[in-house]
Order: C-alpha cells, then structure tokens, then sequence
C-alpha cells in the first residue's frame, strides 16, 4: 500500500501536461476515500501487461503510468541485450492514439527503434507485425471487451505471444525502479521520426498479414456462389478494415455493417460492455440481421481478437453460439476439410484450455487429432505452437481456442484473432450451404452423435481496494475445506492447478471439481478483472436437462461467493 496523501500531494504539485487529468486531479481534493483509491496501490505489470481504469494516480491508466510501464520495459530490453526494436498498435479507446505515441517516444528516448501502426489495427496484426519484423517485445494498447472507461498496455514478446510469466516479472522489477512522474526518459515524436527511430508499419507488412490470414481457407473460393448473407458489427473497434477485407477477398459482396457500431468510438455509446460474449452488445446486430433476413451476425470485440455469431434458424429467429460451440464446430470443419481437401498435417495437434468444453476432446480423438490442455489465457496456447517450432514441427498446429470466444488457426499469429476466425465461420457457413445443410444442423448432428454438453460461465464481481482480498480469502476457504458434494452431488476428484506436479501444468490459482456424474466446476479468478468465476461442464440428453443441472449446482455454489 503506497502513502496516498503522500503521493496524491506529489501529483498535484507536478505538471500534469494533460488538462484531463489536472482537472480529476482538483475535483478529488478533499475527497479522502476517492484519494486513496486512486493513489493507494499503484496498477501491477503482469503477463497481459496492465489494465485499468482512465484517470489520475497510480492506480489508473494515464500517460505516467503508461511511460512508467514502457520505462520499465525499455530498460529490461537493453539490460538483457536483446534486439531494439518494439512493435506498437492500438485500439479505438479513449486515449489511444495518445498513448501508443507515448510508449514510442519512451522507446525511441531509450535509443530502441520502434514499427508504429498508423492506424488503428487489431491484436493480430500486431502479433503478427511483432514477428514480421523480429522484434524483440510487442505492444498493444487495448482494454478489449472491457467497458469504456478502461484502457490498457498488453505486452508481447519476440515470438507473438503474450509476455511470460519470467519475463513479465523482470519488466515489473524495472517498473519498480522507476518512478511514476520522473523516472521515464522521453523525446519528442517529430525528433524521433526524423532520427528515424519511429517508423510506421509499412505495407507490405499489412498485405502479409491478410495473405497469411487467406492461406488458413480450408475451402478455398467456396464463398464466391454460396449466396451467403451476413451482418457485421466492430463494435466501435478495429474489426471494420481488416475483417471487410476479408469479406471482399472471400467474395462476399452482400453485408451489411451495424450503422451504429461501424467506426471508432471510444466511448460505446449503443453497447457498455463492448462483448461479443455479453447478449446486450448484439442486440442491434441482431435486430438488423432480422431485418435483412441475414444467414448470419458477425460480432467483433473492440480490439478484434473475439468474435462472437447468431446463426438464423429454420423457424427465422437467431440463436446465439456459444465460443464452447464455435471452437468444437470449428475444429470439426478443419479437420473434416483439411481430411477431404488432403492438406490435413500428419500427427495434428489442437490446443485448448482446461476450462473449455471437453466435447472438443471427442472430436478431436475421431480425427485422429491429439488435443492439448492449458491453462486459462490464449498466450499458453501460443506457447503451444513454440513448443512445436522449436523442433521443427509447426505445421502440426491444427486449431486452438477458448471458451471465451479466442479461435486461432495457422502459426503467423500467437494470439487469438478474429480476422482469420471470422473467414473462417464464413466459410464454413457457405459450406454447409452448399450442401444442402448448416452452421445449426452440424452442431446438432455433432450433439447427437455425442451427447449435449452443456458449458456455462458465472461471474461474481467484488470492486473496489478490498475486492482482491475478498477473492484471496475465497480461494483460500475452498483449499483448506474444499467441498466434498456439490448440490448433493460428490466429488469425485479436486485438483489444484497450484500443485503442477499433478497437473504438469505451471501453477495457477484454480480449482476443478470433477463429480461422480461426469460433470465438472472450475473455479478461479479473473487475470484482468476483479471477478472469480465458476465454469460448469454439465451433460444432458437435451439442453433443457443440461441447463437444469447447471442451475442446480450454480445455486449450490452461490453462498460461497456471497
């Protein structure tokens, strides 16, 4: 706990710069409690960087805190030798353009070049740009899915993927170092354009992320005449460019764009919670898509890494797919095409995390397709993929996903990406059209043919500076009295992912309950919210039966997050 008062004096005597946040700064004056919140703690540097809410202090997202972080970051590039030279997008929240020029002038100050986007661009061209060019760290300024009074600094290393866990420690130990109003070195934009330190992100560099994005069809052409109609939403983000180019690449000339939802905005006006996974943020896609009768609604969160579907049905109406269902429809298309089309990789890996559905698992073995569990966040599926380069053996990297609407397929990018996963829904859509069938009736034949799984996500909030020791003191009561029934149904086996000796995973804070029935709860905490949540994997003949056990052991689970 940092002295508040202490630092909250310190900022108000310091030039601020920014009249935004000058003008906080002076409404919190007197306010002891709002003082505290914002200058108690100061934001920590993890594998996904930071992320926080915009405003003044050190427990918000501003220019300070931004340089500090970048600071940091230069100084453990040079003091470990490796190469200067860092990759910087950004989305379309408030503050973000301000901020990816700050993170530049810091690098460029600190004598390590940087490829700055001059545009907006999404998490995967930023991936893939940070390969491209063999860079050293990459950095995206984003929030994702988060509502709009929140941005972030998402850190990558020289592979494309998010920071590890050694790495992410060493910058935070040099953040540390730093001190938040003075310890960054800084230059102007203009001097470290012209000293040719800034560059842009030429276009050459934009073209082979699309072509390696197209080289990832497992049908190629089969868009041109299937006739398919869609509606798309960015969501106010960056999806609009890349993920249209896709469309016209496709040959999909009949979509219509949320008018809306189609450019930038920072603030979100049509929808709070800008996430393809929340029902409110597809409400207008939705009713435009029944307006124009669309085979389907595309979603795009802000910084295009998740994209989210409604598929019409027989009857007219929109059903909502879950990214549970997306990973395992698009993971049985992959290898179903690639199988008929002959470019199926021999000894194919897919990768998934432990708390996606393990229907996934059963399609994967009818495929001959070995499947990998990691732990939550898209950056161990990467490490997946570096694994397998490091002998040699990418190409054997089929498909991975996340039950939160993350799918990448091909190895150019190392996170998960909405551009190459939305050719690859509409592909697959037109070609189920084509044969006389659908998105629908596969994922029905898929339930049929195994079982219906049901997958569903609780989320329990606890905000504010005593939220986290609230989440803490949860975790802990479960490991020292861990539950023997759930809804009288016992436990089979609890596994804690702390012990990596029987999970031969790294540690990390969550519990599975595995039940005597087949089913399963997972529990653990938010890496970028103040949030614990509780994954079901409950089974059924019908969604009905599978939704009426996991509200049953969802109430069981209640008075233990209350």
């Amino acid at each position: 706990m940092l002295d508040y008062k202490k630092e909250y004096e310190r900022w108000a005597k310091a030039d601020l710069l920014d009249f935004d946040l000058r003008r906080e700064l002076n409404l919190l004056s007197g306010k002891e409690e709002e003082i505290k919140e914002h200058f108690g703690v100061a934001l920590e540097f993890g594998t996904a960087g930071i992320r926080g809410t915009l405003g003044v202090g050190t427990n918000r997202i501003n220019i300070f805190v931004v340089r500090q972080a970048t600071e940091g970051l230069a100084r453990y590039i040079l003091e470990e030798g490796l190469e200067k030279l860092v990759a910087i997008s950004y989305d379309s929240r408030l503050k973000g353009w301000t901020f990816a020029k700050e993170v530049a002038q810091v690098l460029a100050a600190n004598g390590i070049s940087v490829r700055l986007y001059d545009a907006l661009m999404p998490v995967p061209a930023l991936s893939f740009a940070t390969r491209y060019y063999h860079c050293s760290a990459g950095i995206m300024l984003t929030a994702s899915h988060n509502p709009a009074v929140y941005n972030g600094y998402k850190a990558y290393g020289s592979d494309g993927c998010q920071m590890t866990d050694e790495a992410a420690d060493k910058v935070y130990a040099k953040i540390k170092e730093t001190d938040v109003l003075s310890g960054a070195k800084t230059m102007s934009f203009s001097e470290a354009v012209d000293q040719g330190l800034i560059r842009f992100v030429e276009e050459e560099c934009k073209e082979a992320f699309y072509q390696s994005v197209l080289s990832q069809s497992v049908h190629p052409g089969v868009c041109k005449d299937a006739g398919l109609s869609l509606v798309y939403t960015p969501l106010n983000g960056t999806g609009l460019e890349p993920v249209t180019r896709i469309f016209r690449e496709l040959g999909i000339s009949d979509v219509t764009i949320v008018p809306e939802q189609e450019y930038p905005n920072g603030y979100f006006t049509t929808c709070p919670y800008p996430n393809p996974e929340i029902f409110e943020a597809m409400e207008k896609g939705l009713a435009l898509a029944k307006e124009k009768n669309a085979d389907l609604l595309l979603a795009t969160d802000p910084d295009a890494d998740r994209v989210g579907i409604a598929m019409r049905t027989e009857n007219g109406e929109y059903e909502l797919v879950s990214g549970n269902e997306m990973g395992v429809l698009l993971l049985d298309y992959i290898a179903a095409g690639r199988t008929a089309e002959g470019t199926l990789p021999k000894n194919p890996i897919a990768v998934k995390s432990i708390v996606s559905t393990p229907l996934a698992d059963k399609v994967a073995v009818d495929y001959g397709v070995e499947m990998r569990h990691t732990l939550t966040g898209f950056k161990w599926i990467g490490e997946q993929i570096k694994f397998l380069e490091e002998k040699g053996e990418q190409e054997r990297f089929l498909f991975g996903f996340e039950e939160s609407y993350g799918y990448l397929s091909g190895t150019a990018v190392r996170d998960k990406d909405a551009v190459v996963a939305s050719m690859l829904i509409c592909e697959m859509a037109a070609y189920y059209r084509k044969n006389g069938s659908s998105i629908k009736a596969r994922l029905e034949e898929i339930y049929a043919k195994y079982g219906y799984y049901l997958n569903a996500v609780d989320s329990f909030s606890f905000p504010g500076l005593s939220g986290m020791d609230k989440m803490k003191g949860i975790m802990e009561t479960l490991r020292k009295d861990s539950p023997k029934e759930f809804a009288g149904i016992a436990v089979k086996e609890a596994l804690d992912y702390l012990d990596s000796e029987k999970t031969g995973l790294p540690k990390a804070n969550v519990l599975l309950y595995t039940l005597v029935n087949g089913e399963s709860i997972i529990v653990r905490p938010s890496g970028t919210e103040p949030k614990i949540k509780a994954y079901y994997t409950t089974l059924g003949k019908t969604k009905e039966e599978a939704k009426k056990e996991k509200e049953k052991l969802a109430k069981a689970l209640q008075p233990i997050f209350s």
